[in-house]
């Protein structure tokens, strides 16, 4: 109690939730669990944050940071034994630069406030993902998040210009560089970005803008082949160019149960197709634009690459096209109890993987079990959820191992974009070699040699 006291003395009564008010915090995105932190420490900025870490450090007291909690792998629970630190209260965008195109944010910032105050200067930020209303950049900055638009905009890292990160002792490492080249020595900002606040809790960032696109354009294609779905991403591709901003697929399963049998949607094509790919573009001249996506759809409808296709002609159908890709609430109804999968591949292994998950389903998750995959596919990602049947602990590892191991074998990796947390520490081995485990192992001591940053999370312990 004397450190809390100490705590609130820097952070204030608003800064600081204690005694049962802390379990009525939520403690995932689904508000299934409660906070089951020792107390939820909010600093409204970064001085205070570094003062708070001192006593943290002194204390030997372990904590766990918090965003949007809209993390898949359980990176942001905490115990009894630790306290959360909250971003919450450091919602402030700094500064929009639109002539260098950046924008200076805080780490609670949700993304789609981002998104807002770009558009205000005719600019957008390159990341975007469905829980874009709820997650935080500082969240998305320490999980490196992906989304629907990596294959033309990149990762969040390839979006960061610089950012302010406090050390487990207090430390400010302030890195807020605003330019596209630096190349003074280390690159100090990419210790944090993806590292699930283990190495440091990051304060602000400046992000990486770009010109808003006049034009947007999409459209969903049904196919009947994996074949025939390369050769649409490769002819896209090849002649949409810098257009492209969004591909992704939906299996024929996962489109029947989501779109079709949920009752859910007003889907624009029928089932029964292997895929369903959603394929958008973005430019800066309208008339052009459409004119050459209309071109290569019709294109690609005659050379029988893809069997149907509808494109949006309002804002209305383009919105009821992504619902179906991104409806996660019709997923829990049709799947839950089950366990979310994000992992990555080359895409010419993708077939024979997904062939082999479907011969393993029943064998090793029930008669009963379902399974349905979708994805980004053109950045190497795609999703899966799987429900075993009946449901247990047991069950669920045993759906963690049929989606996991084969991975190694075809160059795979077990996180494409939510990274690790607690969930993926027991597979991490089949995505990284024992050196490069050892290598995370000394840079994870040497920031943070009590280990009270976000403990538990990323890597096993050593001696286990």
């Amino acid at each position: 109690m004397e450190l809390l006291e100490k705590i609130l003395a820097i952070v204030g009564e608003k800064g600081l939730i204690t005694g049962e008010d802390v379990a009525k915090r939520p403690g995932d995105w689904m508000g299934s669990i409660p906070c089951g932190a020792q107390a939820v420490v909010r600093p409204s900025s970064t001085a205070e944050l570094s003062e708070v870490m001192k006593l943290c450090h002194a204390a030997r007291q372990a904590v766990v940071p918090a965003g949007g909690l809209t993390g898949l792998v359980h990176g942001a629970n905490a115990t009894k034994e630790e306290l959360q630190i909250s971003f919450e209260r450091m919602r402030g965008i700094v500064e929009v630069d639109p002539i260098g195109r950046t924008m200076t944010v805080e780490a609670g910032v949700p993304l789609q406030a981002v998104h807002e105050a770009a558009a205000e200067h005719g600019l957008i930020y390159g990341v975007d993902l469905g829980a874009r209303g709820s997650c935080t950049i500082g969240g998305n900055i320490s999980t490196n998040a992906g989304g629907n638009t990596v294959i033309r905009y990149g990762m969040t890292r390839e979006n960061v210009l610089g950012l302010e990160a406090v050390l487990a002792d207090g430390t400010v490492i302030s890195s807020m560089n605003t330019l596209l080249k630096n190349n003074a020595a280390y690159d100090l900002k990419q210790m944090f970005i993806g590292s699930e606040g283990t190495l440091g809790l990051v304060t602000r960032a400046v992000l990486r803008l770009q010109p808003a696109p006049v034009s947007e354009v999409t459209a969903i294609l049904a196919i009947d082949s994996f074949d025939n779905l390369t050769q649409l991403f490769a002819q896209v591709g090849k002649r949409l160019g810098g257009l492209l901003r969004s591909f992704e697929v939906m299996w024929g399963s996962y489109y029947e149960m989501i779109g079709v049998d949920s009752g859910r949607h007003n889907v624009p094509l029928p089932s029964g197709h292997d895929f369903y790919v959603i394929v958008e573009g973005a430019g800066n001249d309208s008339e052009r634009d459409e004119a050459l996506f209309t071109e290569v759809l019709c294109d690609i409808i005659e050379s029988g690459t893809a069997a149907d296709a509808v494109v949006a002609t309002s804002n209305a159908q383009r919105d009821a096209i992504w619902a179906i890709r991104e409806d996660v609430e019709g997923q829990i109804i049709a799947l839950m109890p089950g366990v979310t999968f994000d992992v990555s591949l080359p895409i010419s292994r993708m077939e024979e993987y997904v062939e082999g998950l479907n011969k393993s389903l029943r064998p090793m998750c029930g008669e009963e079990a379902k399974m349905i995959v979708y994805g980004h596919l053109g950045d190497n990602n795609i999703h899966l959820l799987v429900a075993p049947r009946p449901w247990s602990p047991e069950a669920r590892h045993r759906a963690e191992e049929m989606v996991y191991k084969p991975l190694q074998a075809l160059g795979g990796s077990v996180s494409a974009e939510h990274c690790i947390g607690l969930d993926k520490r027991e597979w991490l081995p089949l995505s990284r070699n024992p050196e490069e485990i050892a290598l995370m192992h000394t840079l994870k001591a040497a920031l943070d040699p009590h280990g009270l940053l976000n403990p538990g999370k990323v890597l096993l312990d050593p001696e286990s």
